[in-house]
């Protein structure tokens, strides 16, 4: 029996009938890519450069093979029948038919999307939708963006589209797209286009709906059809989705031809037929009457409006796509777009903290809006992919030299949240864990689905390992799915609809990847790990991913830190699920050993030179063993040696009652290895904490206090905008290792990379990520349930004031989010000196959730558009909205949750509405 008050919320109402009655509610979503081009999918290149074998001055003419792109799109979830907005100025020499950017080659940092548009606004559900893209009227600098850009050195600011001088005078158009579903399979679309400038300009809109080609491969044969049936109106007809309808307001001219390869134009080859993929550019640009289909049928179509905007006026155009046959389609259509928008602002007013001012609010809702439109249908059958490429392992042996060859067992064909549907329009394992906290405020079961996708066969690799990206599946990142998992379990319980069949799914397939994290990471058997660049990129001495210059190997300590924590998160789940099986308790005393064994191996106290605590230092380092068996701790203060400080996680003071054979089994244990047990924590009463809590750290009290004597000082990682990846002091003193006469150094680089290493596109050297600092706030919160108010620390160190573990937290809450609100002066840290962004009203309320933030300044940096794992902003400003120290301190950790959620509809008023912020649990108390 759902809490009254909750179901009569429409947006609730429609995630619990998609779950429970099978409505299809989500069949339709922003599940196209920004860019399908240029991607690891299309490339059949000999040398693996996927960036020039497909470009974009191809992508208007070349048919994609494994997904499809457009600006401001839906598709179905399996992009069968996609729906995208074409523009054209009238003076750029190309159809703006989906975004441009640089190539990983082009750009002085690498690849950068170089357009300005924004996720506004999203419902779980996609009932309600709001994109915007900025149009300039002046013809678009494709050739300046590249050659300036290209022409920079790694140490020059990009050049950016605002740069060219484009935007000036306000000569541009923002086209606002919408949509609103009148019913599952009845979407409204709705285009307003705005004339920022002082004129009246021209510009033509293409609403353009078409089929992804799956006949061209040899598939399936069968090939669906778009035909017009009335003046403005188009049937779609396909043999497994039926027929569709798009009608299309006031009469417009209709365009027709196929989703086919323009041979001629990219080969000089003959096309396979005579109306190809780019007719529309060559209709309108080119003047060609011939390249449209006269018959008014084919397999990509388009309604051309051409629109005059007077200056500072707007103009709209209306579409219906529905599955239903319309007889006065546009009759209720405002009344119904004004629903579902209102319905919209129902749902989020009702998941939002009460607390939240104005500004949070937006920062807030923008954010999970990104998250929302960052979905996307990803399609990849690795089998037939590398088959076509004549490098089957099994079925073809001769072949070499493409990429993910062991990966042959993969179909990968669902919709599934992006890191950032430009830059990144792949799926990369760790950041898809972080996505899932902020997707659990308003759609829960898709969060929960995420991570289940992973650990299913047809991802999952039959070694154990999850796949990390398209560009190589075998690389290795942090393994944070377990974390995610046992987040999102707690979560659901704590609404009164526990799923133990979810947690031990998951806990099956987690064994799997633990076993393989043990096997292949740990090559010496001595409990401390590798594992490359476990997604931090080049925040190394040496490229962590590549043959030491040095030979021997590298242990470290964000690697054996991230198993610390694997264990503890395995060894809760597996204390879970004792409630259900007791055999668990022999489980979870595997993890309990796997934990000690890789504390011990962490430090020893740093009784020798080649552990990775340094005594002298205060802080955790990787150590680089060398050939001949000697071992040197490479001195970078780096969030690698602070992610130790992450493994910290605490038990309630029943548990020793709850799970006795356990208790014999450590008993035992203790009695073994006596050694271990004294290096690991202090014994006896000091090592209960508040309320009789046992606490799992790798980290003793007083490497606590000197961990966090760097972390939070602001000389070194404590930043105004949150923690640095390294150390601000290697700034006036980088760290260098010679070998062979070369010297390899790491200095603090707040903004972008001054390397090429891994691809130059990001920087782990100085910048603020939010996702480690999501795991430090984590932390802090556990350690503080632990030591209580009685633990002080200086924050800032050296500044004489002293907080509690919990207040520190919140000040680095604070800093975090204080990135994107407005500052005394009105103006946002994240867009630093870009004085359209602060200052024009029709700019500076668009929120952009970079990839990471300068680590003095706050701007952002890297991918524009990564809400991915930034969009955990909106999770931070959630909790911290919510929760006190009283909280964190009075509630047992199984409760915790259950008063958080309660607290997340009505405030203070418990016990009205926790469904709405874990969506789709309908059942909250029975």
């Amino acid at each position: 029996m759902a809490i009254k008050g909750v179901v009569d919320v429409p947006e609730q109402k429609r995630l619990n009938d998609a779950r429970e009655a099978g409505i299809p509610w989500k069949k339709w979503g922003p599940y196209l890519s920004e860019r399908q081009w240029g991607t690891v999918r299309e490339d059949y290149s000999q040398d693996g450069n996927a960036w020039d074998y497909f470009s974009h001055d191809q992508s208007r003419s070349r048919a994609y093979r494994w997904g499809e792109d457009g600006l401001g799109g839906i598709s179905d979830d399996k992009q069968r029948l996609c729906f995208a907005v074409a523009l054209w100025n009238e003076r750029d020499p190309i159809l703006k038919e989906r975004l441009f950017g640089l190539t990983n080659s082009e750009g002085n940092h690498g690849e950068d999307v170089k357009e300005y548009y924004f996720y506004l606004d999203s419902t779980p559900t996609h009932s309600y939708m709001k994109y915007l893209y900025k149009y300039p009227q002046r013809e678009f600098p494709y050739r300046d963006l590249v050659e300036t850009n290209r022409a920079r050195s790694r140490e020059d600011f990009e050049y950016e589209l605002l740069d060219t001088g484009v935007f000036d005078d306000d000569r541009y158009f923002d086209v606002f797209v919408e949509y609103a579903k009148d019913g599952p399979e009845d979407i409204l679309v709705r285009i307003t286009v705005h004339n920022r400038g002082p004129e009246t300009a021209r510009l033509r809109v293409l609403p353009t709906l078409w089929y992804r080609n799956t006949w061209s491969w040899r598939l399936d044969g069968r090939k669906p059809s778009l035909r017009a049936e009335a003046p403005g109106v188009i049937q779609a007809s396909h043999h497994e989705m039926g027929e569709y309808r798009l009608y299309c307001d006031g009469g417009p001219e209709l365009l027709f031809t196929e989703n086919e390869t323009n041979s001629q134009r990219l080969w000089a080859q003959p096309s396979s037929c005579p109306y190809v993929k780019d007719a529309f550019h060559n209709h309108l640009i080119s003047g060609d009457r011939g390249a449209v289909n006269p018959g008014q049928v084919g397999t990509k179509a388009a309604a051309h409006y051409s629109l005059e905007v007077p200056g500072g006026g707007n103009t709209t155009i209306r579409l219906r796509l529905t599955g239903v046959a319309a007889q006065a389609p546009f009759g209720s259509f405002e009344m119904a777009f004004e629903r579902r928008r209102a319905e919209a602002d129902e749902f989020y007013n009702r998941i939002t903290p009460q607390a939240l001012n104005e500004d949070q609010r937006r920062v807030h809702r923008q954010a999970l809006a990104g998250m929302l439109w960052s979905k996307q249908f990803y399609y990849f059958d690795l089998e037939r992919w590398l088959d076509e490429h004549k490098s089957h392992p099994l079925l073809q042996p001769g072949g070499s030299g493409v990429r993910n060859m062991e990966w042959f067992h993969m179909l990968n064909a669902d919709v599934i949240s992006m890191p950032d549907k430009w830059e990144y329009p792949w799926y990369a394992a760790w950041d898809l864990a972080f996505h899932t906290l902020s997707l659990s405020l308003v759609d829960f079961d898709f969060a929960k689905d995420q991570l289940l996708l992973m650990l299913r066969s047809l991802y999952f690799h039959p070694n154990g390992q999850i796949p990390a990206y398209e560009w190589n599946f075998s690389d290795v990142n942090p393994p944070v799915h377990a974390w995610a998992t046992l987040f999102l379990y707690k979560m659901e319980s704590a609404l009164g609809r526990s799923d133990p069949r979810f947690l031990e799914r998951a806990f099956q397939g987690l064994m799997l990847n633990f076993n393989w994290w043990v096997n292949r990471k740990d090559p010496s058997g001595r409990n401390v790990f590798a594992g490359g660049f476990l997604g931090l990129d080049n925040i190394g001495v040496f490229d962590r991913s590549a043959q030491l210059p040095t030979g021997g190997s590298l242990e470290q300590a964000d690697g054996t830190a991230w198993m610390a924590f694997y264990c503890q998160c395995m060894l809760e789940m597996a204390l879970i699920l004792c409630e259900h099986d007791p055999m668990y308790e022999e489980v979870a005393f595997k993890f309990i050993q796997h934990y000690a064994w890789i504390a011990y191996a962490m430090d020893r106290i740093g009784e020798h030179h080649d552990e990775m605590w340094d005594e002298q230092d205060g802080f955790f380092y990787d150590v680089l063993r060398l050939p001949d068996g000697n071992a040197t701790r490479l001195k970078v203060r780096s969030m690698v040696g602070l992610l130790p400080l992450c493994a910290s996680t605490t038990f309630e003071a029943d548990a020793e009652k709850r799970y006795p054979k356990l208790m014999e089994l450590i008993a035992l244990f203790k009695e073994r290895h006596p050694e271990l047990i004294s290096h690991l924590a202090p014994s006896g009463q000091s090592f209960v904490g508040y309320g009789g809590r046992r606490l799992f750290s790798l980290i003793t009290k007083a490497k606590l206090e000197r961990v966090l004597g760097y972390l939070l000082d602001e000389k070194e990682f404590l930043g105004p905008y949150g923690v640095r990846s390294l150390s601000r002091f290697h700034q006036d003193h980088p760290f260098g290792f010679w070998v062979g006469g070369e010297e390899y150094k790491v200095q603090y680089l707040p903004a972008e990379s001054n390397t090429g290493m891994f691809g130059g596109n990001s920087n782990w050297r100085g910048p603020v990520w939010m996702p480690v600092n999501a795991l430090i706030l984590r932390a802090l919160l556990n350690l503080y349930g632990f030591f209580g108010d009685d633990f002080k620390v200086q924050c800032p160190t050296g500044s004489g004031q002293y907080m509690t573990l919990f207040e520190v937290a919140k000040e680095i809450q604070r800093r975090l989010a204080s990135t994107f609100l407005r500052d005394a002066s009105g103006r946002r840290p994240v867009y630093g000196g870009t004085r359209k962004f602060q200052e024009d009203p029709n700019w500076r309320d668009l929120i952009l959730y970079y990839e990471y933030f300068h680590g003095d300044n706050g701007a952002g940096l890297g991918a524009s558009h990564q809400t991915g794992w930034t969009g955990l902003i909106a999770f931070m400003i959630d909790l911290f909205g919510r929760i006190d120290a009283k909280w964190v301190l009075d509630t047992s950790r199984g409760s915790r949750q259950t008063q958080l959620v309660r607290e997340q509809v009505g405030g203070k008023g418990a016990g009205e509405a926790p469904e709405l912020v874990v969506a789709g649990v309908n059942e909250a108390t029975k």
